[in-house]
This record gives structure tokens, sequence and C-alpha cells, in this order.
């Protein structure tokens, strides 16, 4: 996209049709990213049954680590990638791009190492009881194989997106899904491999994702190219891409750890079978919430360009655009769990002890859905007009600041009920703090708006 065309598309044509333009793709990668689990657990909940379920929960942090480690070098790499080829840097972007792609097989080589020497352990701690371990251990055994194709495939997606070819870097997450979703009931049912197939399905989706990004940067269209020079280690390159990854990094730790907490409450006051409820919760959830974190993928560069150009009439235009939409996701998505829960649940299982206790729990843990929408998009409007303490507070406040004391204090008084309890005080917690840092943002923004109105204008001689 020429500059021009670029400040016209974000600088002054209607908000509500460049939010739809930017958020769409944003939504479907987002989606078919929720999908490989959600898939998983409803073929494992089928299959195999709640204990399955709860087996793929507990090790759920093992994932998420890799996922941070992929997002510590992917998102890192691609903030300077971007920046050389702002610069017409084209050689020192291909540097960058080598050396990421080492750290990104050292890293998985290490972390699959590690895992499976310390797999058991790790899963007692991670709250695995007797019965779940012999799934969580199946599972993950299989899995953390394709740690290195999770790190390529998702990890080096980012530098696709970047050099601007967001439709190919949607068709990367496609293709590892609809694979995923192909291949799962083939692995459970026809092969009859239970949770290990479906482990198998992940991990062979994962790879042909990886194999169609490495085509992408070796012999594709892709605007940088990995060439065997650029492989060799500059630690002066890696330190920078670490420090700038590091913020997505620790929010993914911070969720990791968050769910550790979770797993040992629910397995203390609520057994295997909560573990399972609380599994099939969050997945359920997250395809709602991956709409609206799509929608703030979509709103932030329209908020960032016209910030930077002191459009700020456009800024609050695309702000309330993006709240309302991301406020119609969650409400339809809080009407339709509220009216089919159970019918959710069973999608899932169809264990009578796991539909009553997950449609209670659903609808328990988004008591305060329909405003959850306000806090994740404000919170990242804060990240977009260059604010990342006060977004990264925000978004902290939500998933850790408050969520971990309450996860670790209410079970002591209310039991299992408490752990569903934490989940919606956070949300309305979180969200009355950032409407106390958005309303005094905009009023700063409204001052800005009045200073640039009454700045008088040069005269002839001056400009």
């Amino acid at each position: 996209m020429q500059v021009v065309e670029r400040e016209k598309l974000l600088g002054e044509k209607e908000i509500p049709k460049q939010l739809l333009k930017f958020s769409i793709p944003a939504i479907v990668g987002m989606l078919v990213n929720a999908l490989y689990n959600f898939v998983d657990m409803v073929f494992i909940g089928q299959g195999v049954g709640p204990l399955g379920i709860a087996g793929v929960r507990i090790g759920f942090p093992l994932m998420v680590i890799g996922m941070a480690f992929a997002m510590l070098i992917g998102i890192g790499a691609n903030s300077l990638i971007s920046i050389r080829l702002g610069e017409k840097r084209k050689e020192d972007a291909e540097l960058i791009l080598g050396n990421a792609f080492v750290c990104m097989i050292v890293i998985a080589s290490i972390l699959t190492i590690l895992g499976l020497i310390f797999m058991e352990p790790l899963l007692r701690i991670f709250g695995a009881s007797e019965d779940v371990m012999p799934y969580a251990k199946g599972y993950f055994r299989i899995i953390l194989f394709g740690v290195i194709f999770q790190m390529i495939g998702m990890g080096m997606n980012n530098f696709i997106r970047g050099e601007g070819n967001p439709k190919i870097a949607m068709i990367t997450m496609l293709i590892g899904a609809v694979l995923n979703t192909i291949l799962d009931p083939i692995f459970i049912f026809v092969f009859d491999w239970g949770i290990e197939g479906a482990a198998l399905a992940t991990i062979i989706s994962l790879a042909v994702s990886s194999i169609w990004v490495l085509y992408y940067f070796l012999y594709g269209s892709s605007l940088l190219k990995i060439r065997k020079p650029n492989l060799k280690i500059r630690f002066d390159i890696v330190k920078s891409i670490v420090t700038i990854g590091l913020a997505p990094f620790a929010m993914q730790l911070a969720a990791s750890v968050l769910v550790i907490f979770m797993n040992k409450g629910l397995t203390q006051y609520g057994g295997d079978i909560a573990v399972s409820a609380m599994g099939v919760i969050n997945n359920i959830s997250s395809l709602f919430m991956m709409v609206v974190f799509g929608i703030n993928q979509g709103a932030q560069p329209i908020i960032g360009f016209n910030y930077g150009a002191k459009k700020y009439d456009r800024v609050k235009s695309a702000l309330k655009y993006a709240i309302g939409a991301a406020t119609v996701v969650v409400s339809i998505g809080y009407i339709s769990i509220n009216l089919f829960a159970p019918q959710m649940i069973g999608l899932f299982s169809s264990d009578p002890e796991l539909i009553d206790i997950g449609a209670r729990g659903l609808k328990r843990v988004l008591t305060f859905m329909p405003i959850i929408g306000f806090q994740i998009v404000s919170s990242a409007y804060f990240q977009a007009v260059g604010k990342p303490k006060q977004s990264m507070l925000l978004s902290l406040s939500r998933q850790v600041l408050i969520l971990i004391p309450l996860v670790l204090i209410l079970p002591k008084f209310m039991g299992l009920i408490g752990i569903f309890t934490a989940g919606p005080i956070a949300d309305l917690t979180s969200s009355m703090l950032t409407a106390a840092f958005l309303f005094y943002e905009l009023k700063n923004l409204d001052k800005k708006q009045k200073d640039e109105k009454v700045k008088p204008k040069p005269q002839l001689g001056e400009i």
C-alpha cells in the first residue's frame, strides 16, 4: 500500500468501513487460532471423556509457554524488521529475520527437551491428579514434539503480516485449523488412538502450517528471504528482539501462572470434573473473546494513525465504534450462553455431572460478559496511542493482578463457587479501573483538540 493511499485510508475514509476492513482478517485469524483448542476439546470430550478434557486443561500452561516464546521472538523481531524496512535497509531486515528463525529453533528445542524430562513433576505442579495424569502425559508427550512447529508457524507468521500480507497470514492459520478438524475425528474415532490421536492431529497440522511459512520465506513471494549467511547469531540483535517482545511475553507467562493456580484450586475444591468444566468454559468464551481481539487489532492502526496526525475526532470515533462493535459481540455471547448453556457444554460431553457443573459455571464466570468488550478495547487503546505502560497495567489487571488473588482467597470461603466468582469480580473491577483511566485520557484528548483549534496559523513569511 502506497503512503498516500494509506494516509487517505486511515485519515480520511469513513471509520466504520475502515474498522470492518481492518478487523475481518484479524477476526478470522484469531478465531482460527481458537479453533485448534476448541476442536481438540470437542473430539476429546466425545471420544475420550471428561478426564481427557481435564488432561488437556491441566497441561495447557505448557502450550501457553510455547506461545509466549513465539510472541517474544515473533513480535519483537517483527517490530525491528518493520523499522528497518521503513529505513530502506532490507539487508538488515533479513539479518533480523535469520536471527529470529535460529532463535525459534533453539528455544523450541530447549523447551521440548526440558518438557519431556520434567513432564510428570510439571504436570503435578499444574494440578494433575492420579486419574488425570495418564491423559495429560499421553497428550503432552506428543504435543511437546510440536513446539518447534508452533514456534515457526505462529512466530514467523508475524513477519508475513508485517510485510503487508494479512491474507497469506490468515491462510497459514486456516490450513492448520482445517487440517486439524479433519484429522481429529479420524485419529480419535476411526483409528481409535484416543487422546494421543488428538495430539498427533494437532502437531501434524502445525507442521503443515510451518512448512507453508518456510516455503513462503525460502521460495515464495516474500519481500524478505531466509538466507544462510544471516543464520549466524548476533547477540546485539537477539537482545533488541527480546527487549521489544518482552511485554507480550510477560503477559502470556502471567496467563499460564493464572491457569496453574486455577487448576490447583479446581482440583482441590471440585475434583477432576471441575477442571474439565473450566476447560470447556474457557473454550466457549474464547470464541467470543477472539472476535473482540480481532476488532481490537483492526482498530489499533486507525486509532494510532489519527492520534499521530492529531485528528482527535477520528480517534474518538474509532474508539467509539470499536467499543460498540465489541459490546455487541459480547452481548450476543452473553444472551446465547444464558439461553443455551447446557447445550453448549453438551457439545463437549454427554456426562450429566460435567454438563451441570459446566452450565452453572459458564453463567457464573461470564456474569459481566457485556462489559468485557469495553475493557479489552479501551485497555488496548493506550497501546495504540503509544502508552504501553497503561495498556499493560489495565490488561494485566483483569487477567492477573486482580484475578489471581481472588482465585486464591475466595475458594477458602465459598469453595468451588468462589473460583467461578473470581472471574466476574475481576471483570467488573478492571472495567471500573479502565473507565477511570479512559475518562482522564479523553479529557486530555479534548484539551489537545481545543489547543489545536486555537493555535494561530502561521503567517506567510513564517512558513
